[in-house]
């Protein structure tokens, strides 16, 4: 069953402000909001798009853990502390 990850970015003084949605068959299954610094996107995604970096740092989370366990809110750079592996994974 897959889960499909929707990101709406606003930004903020020191970034963006992301709220991300998971669903799996049109059933909504968490809502997230997520804080991303221009230094995080400069360091983990620099020519991407925040949701883009958005969309595949949730998809690395969701191949570890289930939607309900990731945190409601948190800064990005937070994934790291979970995850070593994050930065050498997520970089495009």
């Amino acid at each position: 069953m897959a889960t499909s990850v929707s990101v709406a970015a606003a930004p903020t003084a020191t970034g963006w402000s992301c709220e991300v949605k998971l669903e799996s068959e049109g059933q909504a299954l968490s809502e997230h909001t997520v804080e991303v610094t221009r230094s995080d996107l400069a360091r983990y995604a620099p020519d991407s798009p925040v949701e883009d970096l958005i969309r595949r740092s949730f998809e690395f989370l969701l191949d570890r853990e289930p939607p309900r366990s990731i945190l409601r809110r948190f800064a990005l750079s937070d994934i790291e502390r979970y995850f070593p592996e994050y930065p050498r994974v997520i970089r495009p």
